[in-house]
């Protein structure tokens, strides 16, 4: 029993905090814009990354180091 009297405040302070945070979070615009962020993954533009690329052209060649032998 003696535990709910610390327990209880705890809580309540945890909640407390919660429900700021989630204030905070609101009034600074964290939930202003939800749908653009899901709908970019599915527009996205080409990929900055073309090693495969350079590879199936056969550029690849040019950045090997001296052969071995």
């Amino acid at each position: 029993m003696p535990a709910l009297y610390v327990l209880i405040p705890v809580a309540l302070l945890i909640v407390a905090v919660a429900i700021y945070v989630f204030f905070w979070a609101v009034d600074s615009g964290q939930y202003d814009d939800l749908d653009s962020p899901a709908h970019s993954i599915l527009f996205d533009d080409e990929p900055q990354h073309q090693a495969g690329v350079d590879e199936a052209e056969g550029k690849s060649e040019d950045r090997q180091g001296p052969p071995r032998g």
